[in-house]
């Protein structure tokens, strides 16, 4: 009943309580502009088009369903997360945007952010035109009109922005990260349908192949919990200052480094970047300039072959896993301010020597970390081809499990921290 006690304590706080409810407010209008459609669609033939395409059918069980209604939100948080990731690009080739990002404290990461933001909105407008053009040539839409190209593209792209806004208002306002819950409530929105297809499509002939699926979704969900939350613990030791007749320091304690430090990003990132050859191959393949279209058509077969498609995304996920906590985690930093503030790792002296164990360590264990992401990233076409259950391929497969885990466990962190400051404040 402990976890019951703790439900009512959340709901008694006022501040908290309202944090949660407004939460649930901003998920709400994000499922009703997720129905909210483009019109003019040929709705059997994008259902087919999204059930027969693995990438788009990932990235609608993200945006819950909203690419698949073509729904003004069809992009998702697509284009913002894009435009994050050129942005922490650019921090490695220009060392002003990365001394505005790491070095310039709150005021220069807010200025970076709205670089990011301002990025977001030419990048939603040629993602919506590509999606618009690949889906014309599919037979889904009707033909328009120059006029409503036009509006479309001014619609969706509104779309994306107002997604992004959500996603801020979350972070801002609310508790738990905004662009995670977003995702997070688009992945749950999906299960319904899941199950219903499951409903549909029972065969009884089936059921080993439904219970060792299940089976490997219970070890999937356990697995991701226990990477989530599995840690490194480097020893740290400060020394003794004697200041008068007081004596300072002399404590032990520990670093925690995260077998999983870039959580869930990675994927998204990865995703991210998937997107846009395939988009870009249907938009060129009809190009009158003939080795262009011949060049298009190939790529389109490539990203549509099984094998190539998981060895890309493993790659892309496990080289995202190193770049992102290059970026979030140096190793330098951490040791200069550890010597700062009279600490060190025993056995190890102080300086570049810290900064190298940290790196051998780092390393070490990301490596685990990076190869686990990679495999949760390709398990969902391992699942279903060893099972032959589509149903919920997409939703209890890896990647939107780890994503479903990772939001409930930061959420449960940031709630239990903000529990913890109360009882603080009222001792």
């Amino acid at each position: 009943m402990k976890w019951f006690n703790k439900i009512i304590q959340i709901f008694k706080i006022k501040e908290l309580r309202q944090k949660i409810i407004f939460v649930f407010m901003i998920l709400v209008v994000f499922r009703i502009a997720a129905n909210i459609p483009v019109p003019g669609i040929d709705t059997e033939r994008l259902r087919q088009f999204f059930s027969n395409n693995q990438l788009f059918g990932l990235l609608n069980v993200f945006t819950g369903g909203a690419m698949s209604n073509l729904s003004i939100i069809m992009l998702g948080l697509g284009p913002f997360i894009t435009a994050t990731i050129i942005m922490q690009l650019l921090t490695m080739i220009f060392p002003q945007l990365e001394a505005l990002y790491k070095e310039e404290g709150e005021t220069g990461r807010q200025k970076f952010n709205q670089y990011s933001r301002i990025l977001t909105v030419p990048l939603a407008v040629l993602q919506s035109y590509s999606m618009l053009v690949l889906l014309s040539r599919q037979g889904i839409l009707a033909s328009f009109s120059t006029f409503q190209w036009a509006t479309s593209i001014l619609v969706i792209t509104a779309g994306a922005v107002f997604l992004m806004w959500l996603g801020e208002l979350i972070s801002e306002k609310g508790i738990g990260n905004g662009v995670s819950l977003l995702i997070f409530a688009g992945i749950v929105s999906s299960v319904p349908l899941s199950i219903r297809e499951l409903i549909v499509t029972y065969d009884v002939s089936k059921i080993p192949a439904y219970i060792a699926f299940f089976v490997v979704a219970l070890v999937i969900t356990a697995s991701v919990v226990v990477i989530t939350e599995g840690r490194r613990n480097v020893p740290i030791s400060y020394a003794k200052r004697v200041r008068g007749n007081k004596v300072y320091g002399g404590v032990s304690t520990y670093l925690p480094l995260s077998v999983n430090p870039a959580g869930v990003i990675p994927i998204i990132f990865a995703l991210s970047i998937m997107l846009f050859p395939g988009m870009m191959a249907n938009f060129l393949g009809a190009s009158s300039i003939g080795w262009v279209a011949i060049f298009a058509q190939w790529i389109g077969r490539l990203f549509q072959n099984a094998w190539f498609y998981g060895i890309m995304y493993f790659a892309l996920v496990f080289l995202f896993t190193y770049f992102y906590t290059a970026v979030t985690f140096d190793p330098k930093n951490v040791a200069n301010n550890l010597q700062k503030m009279g600490g060190f790792i025993p056995g190890i002296r102080p300086g570049k020597s810290t900064s190298d164990f940290l790196y051998f360590i780092l390393n070490r264990v990301l490596l685990f970390g990076a190869i686990f992401l990679g495999t949760i990233a390709v398990l969902p076409s391992i699942v279903q081809g060893v099972t032959g259950i589509t149903a919920f391929g997409f939703v209890i497969g890896g990647t939107a499990l780890l994503i479903v885990v990772s939001v409930v466990l930061e959420t449960i962190r940031e709630i239990n921290s903000q529990l913890t400051i109360r009882d603080y404040e009222g001792f």
